[in-house]
């Protein structure tokens, strides 16, 4: 068999594999396919998500049922004004040795999984927001000096209120940009709500079939990153991002008047990383346009900020970069 025939095959396995964990979740997660298929491309894309919305709309229960499905190891940080870094990366203890005296032992924190629900990040303080970001962008947690690398693969699943809420922190920039993607959580419509009840007030159980594993995550992660994008489709991307910058030519007049800084460089990477993820889903080995458009609102929403005037008239930054997709379209 031909390399391109091995590969073809390869892709195929991918999609039908991918395919099947959403047909599976579906069977439990009712009106969220939007956000089911965001935080696969973010899994597979290597990627840390952060999901907003009102209390209550199941974002921590699609992120317990995808760790059931994949067969991934999951634990659950509930974030609180009162939590310190500690609580979450793991610290020495001492305890006895085998020479009758004692000696300092770390003890993992929650950190130590596959998948780390962080649920309502933005309620705990800026000090154990600020633990996470070693975590995120290195993958390893540093105690008394000690440097401790966490699982693989590992992902931060993050839960956060909108910031009007009260008892919310607004999250640094910094750690901001450590996620891929912002996933906004919408309410359900009537017959969701419906189906909500109907699933969740029973006597039957919904046990989820484990489909997948960690090599399998790891393996299409190494199979995104080898899928092709043409030096047309990268230049668009790079427009895009740049368009989000109001000195930039390609600027369109509302970023100009309402945004204070655009994406930066892991912009663009997460929107490359997350397009070639949304090829391979879809039986693809080349990035299209198509893939960049769908994939620009989620991985670039929440790496623009608005200024005075932005803030004030609550501009909404989902229509900014709809309008820099179009400028871009049309210049190209």
């Amino acid at each position: 068999m031909s390399v391109e025939a091995l590969q073809e095959e390869a892709i195929a396995d991918v999609k039908q594999r991918i395919d099947a964990v959403k047909a599976e979740l579906s069977r439990f997660i009712v009106g969220q396919d939007d956000v089911v298929e965001h935080l696969l491309w973010g899994m597979v894309a290597g990627g840390h998500v952060l999901l907003e919305g009102l209390p209550g709309l199941g974002k921590t229960m699609v992120v317990r049922k995808i760790s059931e499905v994949m067969d991934l190891q999951f634990s659950r940080i509930q974030f609180t004004p009162d939590l310190m870094p500690t609580d979450i990366t793991g610290t020495n203890m001492i305890q006895p040795n085998d020479q009758d005296g004692q000696s300092f032992v770390f003890h993992q924190g929650p950190l130590f999984s596959n998948i780390v629900l962080a649920d309502e990040i933005n309620r705990a303080t800026p000090k154990t927001q600020s633990a996470l970001l070693e975590a995120m962008g290195e993958r390893t947690v540093t105690v008394m000096g000690d440097m401790h690398t966490l699982n693989e693969p590992f992902f931060v699943l993050a839960t956060q209120n909108p910031i009007d809420l009260e008892g919310t922190y607004p999250l640094p920039e910094a750690q901001m940009d450590r996620f891929i993607m912002k996933i906004n959580v919408a309410y359900p419509t009537q017959e969701e709500l419906k189906e909500i009840a109907v699933r969740t007030t029973g006597t039957s159980g919904q046990a989820l079939e484990q489909l997948v594993d960690a090599s399998f995550v790891m393996q299409a992660n190494q199979m995104a990153k080898q899928v092709l994008v043409a030096d047309q489709v990268l230049n668009y991307a790079v427009t895009i991002t740049m368009a989000t910058h109001p000195d930039n030519d390609h600027a369109t007049d509302d970023v100009k008047n309402y945004v204070l800084y655009g994406s930066g460089p892991r912009g663009l990477q997460s929107l490359i990383a997350i397009a070639k993820v949304r090829a391979l889903f879809d039986g693809r080995y080349n990035v299209s346009i198509g893939d960049i458009k769908k994939s620009a609102v989620a991985v670039l929403r929440h790496r623009i900020f608005l200024n005075f005037e932005g803030e004030a008239d609550r501009v909404d930054k989902d229509q900014l970069i709809e309008d820099v997709l179009v400028s871009a379209e049309e210049r190209a």
